[in-house]
């Protein structure tokens, strides 16, 4: 009787496991919405990213907006060191897919402190072509929760890492306009690990002989992918006191390829027809495409203000389709609700005398997840940022930033069904920290 009714029983089975794998390579949490990253500048972050494309004398212009390295006539390198902290407590109860409370705690703190380097060079070439390299993480999150906690259905662990490498130019029309372009090479890698509901699983085909949560397992997805992009720049000086600036970062699509891994209990194994044994698998990823507008101010020698407006096009995540190499392990297809987000800031630079600056700045960072569709590796929500720093000059050549930012994060709500018809219910508690180093010398 089992071995009769294992096929049909198992293949659905199978196909939502997979779309809890195709669900966590993309929810992922960070910094700004879903899991962008911009914590690339120590000068940028003290302002809350106010000013944006349009700020001077920021080596990081190499990200940030390649036109804007025509305002250096000599060389430049920077290094900038963030530590991201943030915390996330889940509270709340869930069900099995026979309505019985889902044992296991609260998952302790699922957030981490995680560092976040980046570093430039600039050359200029000659008075209208300026060169810059760099090497920054535009994307990447983590989160990690207590073994055998009550969301473990929905995640355990989940990791994305995409770091950077950006190769730009810049061309000085003249002494208003500039135009920049940029080479992005950016590696991507994701790692899922999440129970598996193998009593789920099996409850149908054995007649009920095992049941939710009395056969426990383990599933992991580790992939990775080197993929290009291309960025756009252009930045313009309308009076002296003013610039406007302007950089797009393209869509980067990615093709993730690695292992999937199972733990499953020795005596389920024989239950499941080939299925659930470790076996290569790929999913395709794309991280979105956005554009960044700032303005920049000089009232005079001391005070300095901007503005900036960011556009995250997150829609482009409509659905996941992971395949894996075992034929019993069939593809999966996951559709995605993200919407498209805003990221908006002011803030500003006073300068106490020729060696100290004090910068601050508050901005306001949308989310693209939505309470119908969040769930535990994406405990985010819309937050405000709240940021103050300082720099010092400590020489004509050689220039200090620090920064530190708070984040202001909106309770994240959960009520999430899983692919073995649990579900969790509940909030996360969601706060956030980041302490910002970095250096500047030209030369």
């Amino acid at each position: 009787m089992i071995k009769n009714k294992q096929p049909q029983r198992i293949v659905p089975a199978l196909t939502a496991l997979g779309f809890a794998v195709a669900a966590s390579l993309i929810s992922q949490g960070a910094h700004a919405s879903a899991f962008q990253l911009t914590e690339n500048s120590a000068q940028g972050l003290a302002r809350a990213q106010a000013g944006g494309p349009a700020t001077p004398g920021d080596c990081a212009a190499v990200a940030n907006n390649p036109a804007a390295m025509s305002d250096f006539s000599v060389q430049c390198i920077s290094g900038t060191l963030a530590a991201i902290n943030f915390s996330a407590k889940f509270h709340g109860s869930g069900q099995d897919a026979f309505g019985n409370p889902l044992t296991g705690g609260n998952g302790g703190d699922g957030g981490t402190t995680k560092p976040v380097p980046a570093g430039y060079y600039i050359r200029p070439i000659n008075e209208q072509l300026v060169l810059g390299v760099g090497l920054s993480a535009p994307f990447g999150f983590q989160t990690e929760y207590d073994d055998r906690w009550v969301g473990r259905y929905q995640g355990v662990k989940t990791k994305l890492e995409s770091p950077a490498l950006t190769f730009a130019g810049s061309w000085k029309l003249n002494d208003q306009f500039s135009v920049g372009a940029s080479l992005i090479v950016q590696r991507t890698s994701a790692t899922l690990v999440q129970d598996i509901d193998f009593g789920a699983v099996l409850a149908g085909p054995t007649g009920g002989a095992i049941l939710p949560q009395e056969g426990d397992g383990q599933g992991g997805l580790k992939g990775d992918d080197i993929s290009y992009g291309f960025g756009l720049g252009a930045l313009w000086k309308p009076t002296a006191n003013d610039r406007l600036g302007i950089n797009f970062h393209s869509q980067i699509d990615h093709t993730l390829e690695g292992d999937g891994t199972f733990k499953v209990p020795s005596n389920l194994l024989p239950l499941l027809g080939g299925a659930f044994v470790n076996t290569p698998g790929k999913a395709d990823l794309s991280t979105p495409w956005f554009v960044n507008l700032g303005w920049w101010h000089t009232f005079d020698e001391r005070f300095s203000f901007g503005v900036n407006a960011s556009y995250t096009h997150w829609s482009s995540f409509k659905d996941l389709t992971i395949t894996y190499a075992n034929p019993k392990q069939p593809s999966s297809f996951e559709d995605f609700s993200y919407k498209n987000t805003w990221f908006t800031s002011i803030g500003g630079d006073y300068k106490l005398d020729e060696r100290w600056t004090v910068r601050g700045g508050i901005a306001y960072d949308q989310t693209p997840t939505s309470d119908a569709t969040r769930d535990p590796k994406v405990p985010d929500n819309s937050r405000t940022w709240l940021s103050i720093g300082a720099g010092y000059q400590y020489s004509s050549n050689l220039r200090i930033d620090a920064s530190f930012t708070h984040l202001f994060v909106n309770d994240a709500k959960i009520n999430d069904t899983s692919v073995f018809k649990s579900t969790l219910n509940g909030a996360f508690k969601v706060t956030g920290n980041i302490l910002s180093v970095g250096g500047q010398y030209t030369f």
